[in-house]
């Protein structure tokens, strides 16, 4: 295993890359976790501190505590006040789970360390029981890199190690005997070590499950567009089309839309000519025009899978354009955000032009024809609104191929 694999938990840099939502999204979620628990004990900390003040009798005395009952009031407040800035920042940083943050674990770390120094050197006559947990709990919690972490562990180690061998005078506390010092320390040096190993299992292990979730994501996109994408032009295929368009006419018609066929004209002759290969590249040419001309998905499948996948929920939710191969030489639009008939048949006509003009080896322009139909209310059966748009492809044929025809449709 080389260093950098070491670092990243036995994984490389970009596999760690990768993960870095799951990584921020679980830190958020046990930062959530250890400083409610936090916010909690300080209120309580707070409270009896509070009612000690006043009270005859000591509560941290009572259940043998003895030392915080001299800490200041003002102390625990600090720490209340804190955590609970901690908690409000993390309470708005679920509503964004693409927001950075995991720089902030380590303030969120330091502060429940302090607190664990404080009720350390309150109490020179008892070990350290609740620093050493919260080492432990800090280690398995949270992932950023082998060296990151250690270097924290190690600086929470070495501060408590100084706050035991020498007290902490600007608040009175008293050094421990010698006795306990040499207990923590000993302790501190075993559990730190402790908490190294179990940091890099423990963060090794969770790796290998973001890995496993990121790997079944990407096999069901790759699932997803060989289910929704015709290969050859990364359009639409004929059923996903088919399916968008009818949830489409289940909707609101109060935007325009047109739903228009395409069909390349002699493109058997393409074929016969030229070979089928660049009839092919023909395809090719002409799926991407119409993408460009659509206003969207100029990438092919292996550009972007993710992306891909996707694109079907932008579509219904932008409202965006779409199109489709139905098969053959045979396409199908539907495009929307045009104001009436003049704007879509200028887009479609853009299009068009594309495809005139296209130059490629012994293949000089691409030749189709058009035939489109405007939605209107009441249009809700996509088999209806496509006979519309084939007769009025079979008017452009019959009028002289490469050319727009629209059907006048009947609300």
């Amino acid at each position: 295993m080389n260093t950098t694999s070491f670092i990243y938990y036995g994984y490389s840099r970009d596999t760690y890359r990768d993960c870095r939502p799951q990584i921020q999204m679980t830190n958020l979620k046990h930062m959530m976790f250890m400083n409610s628990w936090l916010l909690a004990v300080t209120l309580i900390f707070l409270g009896i501190r509070i009612y000690d003040n006043y009270a005859v009798s000591s509560v941290f005395v009572r259940y043998n505590m003895n030392g915080l009952d001299r800490v200041g009031i003002g102390t625990f407040v600090c720490f209340f006040v804190l955590a609970l800035v901690v908690e409000v920042f993390i309470i708005f940083s679920l509503k964004d789970s693409k927001r950075q943050f995991n720089f902030f674990i380590y303030p969120s770390m330091l502060l429940m360390m302090g607190f664990s120094l404080l009720v350390s050197i309150a109490q020179p006559q008892k070990p350290a029981i609740l620093f050493y947990v919260l080492l432990v709990l800090i280690a398995v919690s949270y992932i950023d890199t082998m060296v990151n972490m250690g270097i924290a562990l190690t600086f929470f180690s070495i501060i408590f190690w100084l706050s035991v061998q020498y007290g902490f005078s600007p608040m009175r506390f008293q050094q421990k005997p010698p006795s306990i010092t040499n207990e923590d320390i000993f302790y501190t040096v075993l559990i730190l070590s402790l908490s190294l190993v179990l940091h890099y299992t423990r963060q090794r292990t969770r790796l290998q499950q973001f890995v496993t979730y990121l790997k079944n994501i990407q096999i069901t996109n790759e699932l997803e567009i060989k289910s929704s994408y015709d290969a050859l032009t990364s359009l639409f295929n004929r059923a996903r089309f088919m399916s968008m368009a009818t949830e489409v006419l289940k909707g609101s018609h109060e935007d325009y839309m047109v739903v228009c066929l395409l069909d390349l004209d002699s493109f058997k002759q393409i074929n016969d000519k030229l070979g089928h290969q660049m009839g092919d590249k023909a395809l090719q040419i002409t799926g991407r025009t119409i993408a460009e001309g659509v206003g969207n998905l100029t990438k092919t499948p292996d550009d972007d899978k993710n992306e891909l996948a996707r694109f079907s929920e932008r579509v219904m939710e932008q409202k965006l354009s779409f199109a489709g191969r139905l098969g053959g030489d045979e396409f199908i639009l539907l495009i929307r955000g045009e104001n009436d008939r003049e704007a879509a048949k200028a887009r479609l006509q853009s299009i068009l032009d594309g495809l005139n003009a296209v130059e490629f080896g012994d293949l000089h322009g691409i030749h189709a024809s058009f035939g489109v139909t405007e939605i209107v209310p009441g249009d809700n059966d996509i088999d209806k609104v496509y006979n519309r748009a084939d007769d009025a492809l079979y008017q452009s044929k019959r009028a002289g191929k490469n050319q727009i025809t629209f059907s006048e449709a009947k609300g």
